[in-house]
């Protein structure tokens, strides 16, 4: 298959070295972390960048991310792709866990449940997806999210269960 070169379209990430971030986090409890990123002293993690995401609000148990879908997130169907609601959702649900941690409190997903509830399409306003605690134990923490258009249309919902560890640089 040929392809016009008049219809390529192409685009250019960038983002700063995760690790200076990585380097900070074990001394950081979540919601110094989330503080951080508000104020611009530490940087956000690669995938908000090529996912084109933005963090717009943490406090204790809850965060809220906006998100500026394009057509490189586009299906063969013509609609933004599923793994982008799912990544969104999955980011929301893993950072509102984080602000409930102790520094040296690490966390991962254990499992992700989306429910997709319409397509999501191109439009000029970005998502909003928000993530929320439901409970928080020492070893397990339970969250449920959302993500909506800025006018509040519901397009998914997740729940997430997350496991709760002594953090380890480098992953060791």
């Amino acid at each position: 298959m040929t392809t016009d070169p008049s219809t390529q379209r192409s685009e250019t990430f960038t983002w700063i070295d995760p690790a200076i971030a990585l380097e900070k986090l074990p001394r950081l409890s979540g919601m110094d972390y989330f503080s951080g990123l508000r104020e611009g002293s530490i940087a956000p993690p690669p995938i908000a960048s090529l996912m084109k995401f933005d963090l717009v609000d943490a406090r204790f148990g809850h965060v809220e991310f906006q998100c500026w879908p394009g057509e490189a997130h586009y299906n063969p169907l013509g609609m933004v792709h599923g793994g982008l609601a799912c990544t969104l959702l999955d980011t929301v649900l893993g950072c509102a866990a984080h602000t409930t941690l102790d520094a040296g409190i690490g966390y991962t997903s254990i499992d992700l449940a989306v429910k997709y509830l319409r397509p999501i399409t191109l439009q000029k306003d970005a998502l909003h997806a928000e993530g929320s605690v439901v409970k928080a134990g020492p070893r397990a923490i339970f969250t449920e999210g959302r993500l909506s258009t800025t006018d509040g249309k519901l397009l998914a919902t997740a729940t997430s269960t997350l496991l709760v560890f002594p953090h380890q640089p480098g992953g060791k």
